[in-house]
């Protein structure tokens, strides 16, 4: 048993690797995750680039034939043993049913498989749901970036840099 087996999994869903084809609806739930939204053209970029991961979350089985869409997703940048994790986000209508818990440990289950070694995050001081999950998983307060993100309403709060030993 992996130390990421000790996590509740809830059933219902998959996770599949992500391409692409899935950069629309990666948008989509990112436009209502974040205040500086990702564009569709800025996802079909990050997804063709070197080294990029991303993992979806995706409900129910399998269509026959058809590609299904992400209710969810994580993607990361690898270069050598060390990974950035760039985003997660959750589709609203299926969050707080604790489905980030296996989208991101089998996320960080395949950047071990790749050879990463060390992964990094930067996540707003306040966004207690996303400081929840990662402290879950083991990360690390390694430092700050004060006024790094911008809120809808013109403000500015810190940014809190994190890392974790696969």
């Amino acid at each position: 048993m992996s130390f990421f087996d000790l996590f509740k999994r809830p059933g219902g869903f998959r996770i599949d690797p992500l391409g692409t084809e899935s950069a629309a609806r990666m948008a989509a739930i990112h436009a209502a995750s974040f205040a500086r939204p990702w564009t569709t053209l800025e996802f079909e970029r990050l997804m063709g680039e070197r080294g990029m991961v991303g993992d979806g979350l995706f409900l129910g089985p399998a269509p026959k034939g058809l590609a299904s869409k992400p209710s969810g997703f994580v993607l990361s940048r690898m270069v050598l043993d060390e990974a950035e994790i760039l985003t997660v986000a959750v589709a609203r209508e299926v969050r707080g049913k604790g489905l980030s818990i296996p989208l991101l440990e089998r996320h960080l289950d395949e950047l071990s498989r790749r050879g990463v070694r060390t992964v990094h995050l930067e996540v707003e001081e306040g966004n207690q749901p996303a400081l929840a999950l990662y402290r879950r998983f083991g990360f690390k307060e390694v430092g700050r970036r004060e006024a790094y993100y911008q809120k809808p309403d013109g403000s500015r709060v810190a940014a809190l840099t994190m890392a974790l030993s696969l």
